[in-house]
């Protein structure tokens, strides 16, 4: 595709030769001649002066460290949508197959919508809904009672436990349990633990989309509920009667516990860890590898081993490296008074 076709697609400006062919899309380290590549994070801006690339998308405002013939210049509002918009237009998207299997199972009374797939030995139990255009892969198992909306992908091998609800244009990649029972057990007399029935379910609201490898348990009673438009990454715990806000995201391995209430437009860094029973409100950043040990009401930036906001984050850290030299002055003041 011509560099200038692809300036209309992302409405750009290009500067350069705006009959450069692309043939295809590299990362700015390892770009060749025929890719474009792009710049978003100022981290990569050092890239500039040696990508082999031969065209290169930036910020309107973005300033060359140095002048290159070389490479042709598209300058957009934002790089980063520019970008996903050329992914898009560029993706290689695999053929949509329809049709049941005769090797899947599909139990009594379960309303099959129009224009769906269902894979090889995939398990559908009794009383259960799946809407049109749903594609459904091998080896999944859903149980009896689950509702799953329009337009969802179930990828191979996730479990969708009994009653749980899925609204529409779902993605769950594989090997996700969705409605698994909660870590919930009451301690005994004699020290021993009883488990407590998990009666509830697990609601899924529209546009969600959910890694491989997450556990998302069903309510003690109620229902853990997974808002509109929220992403989460691999490996992620969702305890029993967590809520998470719409449009939040969530990396990979990090862990709720049971009844914490996330707002809206939340981010949760990657092996962050939240404790049970907590208040999170909207427009939070938790950092990665951060522990939440109580509410968060203020929106902003949390960071350290224990949440608190980045500044105060920051200055411990500064006083952490200061106290080999403190040492130092306490032990001179000691030698000095003796």
């Amino acid at each position: 595709m011509k560099i200038c076709d692809i300036a209309n697609i992302v409405g750009g400006i290009v500067t350069g030769d705006k009959d450069f062919d692309v043939k295809g899309i590299g990362k700015i380290e390892s770009a060749i001649n025929s890719d474009i590549t792009f710049i978003s994070n100022p981290v990569y801006a050092k890239f500039f002066s040696t990508t082999k690339a031969g065209a290169i998308i930036v910020a309107e405002d973005f300033e060359t460290p140095d002048t290159r013939n070389d490479i042709v210049i598209v300058r957009v509002k934002d790089p980063y949508q520019s970008f996903v918009k050329l992914q898009e237009h560029f993706e290689d998207k695999p053929e949509i197959v329809k049709g049941i299997s005769k090797l899947s199972t599909i139990g009594s009374d379960t309303t099959l919508d129009e224009d769906i797939f269902i894979d090889d030995f995939v398990k559908i139990g009794r009383k259960c809904s799946i809407g049109k255009n749903t594609l459904i892969h091998s080896g999944t198992t859903v149980g009896d009672n689950v509702k799953i909306g329009n337009n969802c992908k179930i990828e191979s091998n996730v479990t969708i436990y009994r009653g749980s609800i899925i609204g529409d244009n779902v993605i769950i990649h594989s090997a996700t349990v969705i409605g698994s029972d909660g870590f919930g057990f009451a301690k005994n007399d004699d020290g021993s633990f009883k488990k407590i029935p998990q009666n509830g379910i697990v609601k899924i609201e529209d546009n969600v989309e959910i890694g491989s490898n997450c556990s998302i348990d069903r309510a003690v009673i109620g229902e853990t509920l997974i808002c509109k438009g929220v992403k989460l990454d691999n490996q992620i715990q969702v305890a029993h009667n967590v809520e998470i806000g719409e449009d939040t995201v969530i990396a990979a391995q990090a862990g709720i516990a049971g009844s914490t209430k996330i707002g809206k437009r939340c981010m949760i860094g990657g092996q962050a860890g939240i404790v049970g029973h907590l208040v999170i409100c909207d427009d939070v950043i938790i950092g990665a590898s951060v522990g939440v040990a109580k509410s968060i009401t203020q929106p902003g930036v949390y960071t350290g081993y224990r949440a608190k906001p980045m500044r105060d984050a920051l200055k411990d850290d500064i006083y952490l490296k200061e106290i080999p030299k403190l040492k130092d002055r306490i032990k001179k003041i000691e030698e000095n008074n003796k």
